[in-house]
């Protein structure tokens, strides 16, 4: 909802009428006095998040809340920033992330929170941190369910809010197994039950990683089932397609057929079409989830402002070479016969990304490799003089499987295309990461949100800078159906980002990813500054988003 400039007379009205009424009570002085705003922002350009107009306006703020925007007499507040010459807008909505885990070990998600991100929605790609049978690697303890991660990540304390969807490949996993097989009768009502459950305990909606395993052995039925397992108010599904490049035409469809046959409303996961000769697809893509919303269908999509996407090294490898878990994939790698058989699908990949010089190595476990952390494999095996595939094929024994890799698949035309759609959400697919970390992800876990603005938007000019700030905070708040918070407004929740649109810029890169952006200073997460004029202050102001926090 944008506000006209009567909203703001009438806002200014109230807010001067309660201070002359408490300056008229008999013996006020004698009471302790508290400020009638916690916060004030002062002068900045709003942009509300809605689409509308930009406007110049006050913001108040008292108990986690907006309670005054417009033009503000009074200066009565604990503490007023000066936003003269500075965009405000609402906190970014990270629809699509992998901070499940880290915001626990790095409770003020760091690279995430400098990028104005005030929401993550974990649980992406088919992987949620619950339910789970084990401890996922990483994870402090076992999650047998939400509400034993949700609760535990309250108590602990963050710095953003959090939010999640379940993952089917998880689901799948404490089910079904690792196997490529069918799931039984049995097993699908055992799936169905967890759904349910985790959508009871707060989970705003299922997602797929159909290119990992084990969620990549569902069929299209069985995903259609388990989403229509989810209450009709929080039946999102977000999809990691089946596949991004030779098939992804047929992978939309089915996406669009789960969401049709299961009543979903439907999210496409960092839609791209990989591989140059691929490329002419994106707007056949768009068109066709434009084909499906004219037929009724609720269909968006979350894209990262890169040409490059991060995966694990595994991925190379052909899906039949990875069934049944680690190790027996790690028994396949290491037989010279079976392995012959997944040379050619796997040099048929790297075929599509032109070759081994598009393959950036990300992460490694072990201190002998990492010193190739940051290079291509083509680099690599020039300087040890070996051949590259059967370089990654004994990295990956020795890692047991544990390599990150970036690839650099996408076009930028094909990129701006879909980012402009007006459906598109902007969204990291990151995770969240300190400057101390050793490993060297991808940039987006430090310049999303500022890269969308000061190249797509400021330099590429592919929307308005409303529009821009649409598609990182209403749209996805309403997605996943956030009642109050995307948009700034009278009573909502005060996640506010303060910038500069003169000086804006992401500054990580692949080879340097560990920087923050410039021209963010102030990062607002309910009412409290979790980042003050450029620095993180440490506080943990966060809230787990589940239940009472959705309108849908």
């Amino acid at each position: 909802m944008s506000y006209s400039r009567r909203h703001f007379i009438q806002t200014t009205a109230a807010a001067g009428a309660g201070a002359f009424i408490a300056g008229c009570v008999p013996g006020a002085a004698s009471i302790t006095h508290r400020p009638q705003f916690d916060l004030l922002i002062k002068g900045g350009t709003v942009i509300d998040g809605t689409g509308a107009p930009e406007l110049i306006a006050d913001i108040g703020v008292r108990d986690g809340r907006i309670i005054a925007l417009g033009t503000i007499g009074s200066t009565d507040a604990a503490r007023v920033i000066d936003a003269a010459g500075m965009h405000v807008v609402p906190g970014f909505v990270d629809i699509h992330t992998h901070t499940d885990s880290a915001i626990l070990r790095l409770p003020t998600a760091d690279s995430k929170l400098r990028q104005g991100v005030t929401t993550e929605v974990g649980g992406a790609d088919g992987g949620s941190r619950a339910p789970r049978r084990t401890p996922d690697e990483g994870d402090e303890r076992l999650y047998t369910d939400f509400d034993g991660f949700f609760t535990h990540l309250q108590n602990k304390g963050c710095a953003q809010n959090f939010a999640s969807m379940v993952g089917l490949g998880t689901v799948r996993e404490v089910v079904v197994g690792e196997d490529d097989r069918p799931a039984t009768p049995e097993e699908m009502d055992a799936m169905r039950r967890e759904v349910r459950k985790a959508i009871e305990q707060g989970c705003c909606g299922v997602s797929t990683g159909l290119e990992y395993t084990p969620g990549s052995f569902a069929s299209t039925e069985e995903l259609w089932e388990l989403t229509k397992a989810a209450p009709e108010p929080f039946r999102l599904y977000a999809s990691h397609m089946r596949n991004e490049d030779n098939r992804v035409l047929e992978a939309i469809e089915e996406a669009v057929r789960i969401g049709r046959n299961a009543g979903a409303r439907l999210q496409i996961s960092h839609l791209k079409s990989s591989y140059k000769i691929n490329w002419y697809k994106n707007e056949i893509t768009l068109r066709m989830l434009e084909n499906a919303i004219a037929e009724g269908l609720e269909v968006h999509a979350d894209r990262y402002p890169y040409i490059a996407y991060q995966t694990g090294l595994a991925n190379l490898f052909p899906l039949w070479s990875r069934d049944g878990g680690t190790e027996q994939f790690m028994a396949r790698l290491k037989d010279r016969a079976v392995l012959e058989r997944i040379r050619p699908e796997t040099l048929k990949k790297i075929n599509g990304l032109g070759s081994w010089d598009s393959v950036m190595i990300t992460s490694a476990k072990l201190e002998a490799h990492k010193a190739y952390i940051g290079k291509t494999i083509r680099q690599i095996c020039e300087s040890l003089g070996a051949d590259p595939f059967e370089f990654a094929v004994d990295l990956m024994i020795k890692e047991n499987s544990s390599v990150g890799m970036v690839g650099f698949g996408m076009d930028e035309e094909g990129t701006e295309a879909v980012l402009r759609w007006k459906n598109t959400i902007v969204s990291s697919d990151g995770g969240a990461y300190s400057p101390a970390s050793s490993s060297n992800p991808h940039p987006r876990t430090y310049g999303t949100f500022p890269r969308a603005i000061a190249y797509y938007q400021k330099e590429r000019n592919i929307c308005s800078l409303p529009e821009m700030i649409r598609k990182m905070t209403s749209m996805p708040a309403q997605k996943i159906g956030l009642k109050d918070r995307g948009v700034l407004a009278k009573g909502n929740a005060a996640d506010i980002v303060i910038f500069n649109y003169a000086t804006i810029k992401d500054n990580a890169t692949f080879l340097n990813p560990h920087q923050f952006p410039t021209g963010m200073p102030y990062v607002i997460v309910n009412g409290v500054a979790a980042v003050d004029n450029d620095a993180i202050t440490g506080k943990l102001p966060g809230k787990v988003l589940r239940s009472g926090s959705f309108s849908v």
